[in-house]
């Protein structure tokens, strides 16, 4: 999944374990959401069915299991249903 988020521009950090900084139960991916704003907006009322992340990235996310969740406004981790 993180190759295929890079290939769609996503600024992919690391995991979550990285960000944490400890191993945890469901390893899931870091993102930097803040540095494609085209891609991530923790404000936008536009993509509100998407809680802020564009459709077409959103859809590649859950069409593979895994979903999205904020951490803050810049950061963002997706983890695996």
């Amino acid at each position: 999944m993180m190759a295929a988020l890079e290939g769609k521009g996503v600024h992919v950090c690391g995991t979550t374990d990285q960000f944490y900084g400890s191993k945890n139960e469901n390893n899931g991916i870091w993102v930097a959401a803040d540095h494609t704003p085209e891609l991530f907006d923790y404000y936008n009322s536009e993509w509100l069915d998407t809680f802020g992340v564009k459709p077409s990235i959103n859809k590649l996310v859950e069409g593979n299991g895994w979903y999205f969740e904020w951490y803050d406004p810049g950061t963002m981790m997706v983890w695996k249903n």
